[in-house]
């Protein structure tokens, strides 16, 4: 059940006025289809007349457990779909529409294959794995509807490389404006220049929170030295102080850029390597289904 971040633009899920997204493809055809195919799993459920009620070693549950690992077999072909961009009846909007909701009947499906009967197993492994794979896809379609928006935004109408280049220009200014201060001066103001400030990794970057700054700590000592500063000096650190300012509102443009994005890619590190290993714990749960049989 994979899908890659890069095949869900944002007209595809139905912002724009004028294009029909993937998730109203065919007018739902692909949630009716997911609704009926969940309804008469329920309904065979509910009439079968069997004592005690089906679960994964009975008759139907046989036939629902078959249904649920063919349509995750299935789902997982979308990664190799999305590489092959045709139109028609299988084409890539049609395949990823009935990919969220043919994978979103899989809890029902799973869940009645079960029979509601867990336990510290493989088959409750996978039906937790698919149940985290299931969960992870829809956090990717809710990022995918809310955050491209505030993506582009993000960026006040600059590319990536320009806003990267905004901070090395403001870089060489620094080294420029600094050479008039005392060494202590200067040396706080090389803390800006030397530092790496994207370090941190995946949650830094989720959060875009960075406590340790060291623009953000230069720029505070610059102010609290210019309180005490006279003459040419205050006006050189002022100048130095105003720069810091820039470069911090200038790396504040460039992490809110970036913790959109991982945001928006964060999902796929947990719904691809979970999806094989669903197949994986599959591959395991019917094995030992017929080993005991």
């Amino acid at each position: 059940m994979t899908v890659a971040s890069r095949e869900i633009p944002r007209t595809a899920l139905g912002e724009g006025a004028s294009h029909e997204g993937f998730l109203r493809h065919k007018r739902f055809f692909w949630l009716k289809a997911a609704l009926l195919l969940s309804f008469l799993a329920l309904l065979g459920y509910a009439l079968v007349d069997v004592q005690p009620r089906p679960n994964g070693g009975s008759w139907y549950g046989y036939i629902l457990g078959t249904v649920g690992v063919l349509l995750i077999l299935w789902l997982a072909m979308l990664g190799v779909r999305k590489r092959a961009m045709t139109s028609g009846r299988w084409s890539l909007k049609a395949w990823t529409s009935a990919h969220v909701y043919l994978g979103l009947s899989l809890i029902v499906i799973a869940t009645l294959h079960t029979g509601f009967q867990f336990g510290w197993n493989v088959h409750t492994l996978a039906y937790a794995l698919m149940m985290i794979v299931i969960l992870s896809g829809i956090y990717g379609i809710a990022a995918y509807s809310a955050l491209p928006v505030e993506l582009s935004n993000s960026r006040a109408e600059m590319t990536k490389p320009q806003m990267i280049d905004a901070v090395v220009k403001l870089d060489r200014q620094l080294q420029t404006a600094a050479q008039p201060l005392g060494h202590a001066d200067t040396q706080i103001v090389s803390l800006s220049l030397d530092a790496d400030p994207f370090r941190g990794g995946l949650i830094r970057r989720l959060t875009g929170k960075y406590p340790d700054c060291r623009t953000a700590y230069a720029l505070r000592e610059m102010r609290r030295r210019l309180a005490l500063a006279t003459g040419d000096q205050a006006d050189a650190i002022e100048t130095v102080a105003d720069l810091l300012e820039r470069k911090g509102a200038a790396l504040g443009r460039i992490r809110k850029h970036l913790r959109i994005k991982a945001l928006l890619e964060v999902w796929l590190y947990v719904h691809v390597p979970l999806t094989f290993a669903l197949i994986a714990a599959l591959a395991a749960h019917i094995v030992s289904v017929f080993f005991y049989w």
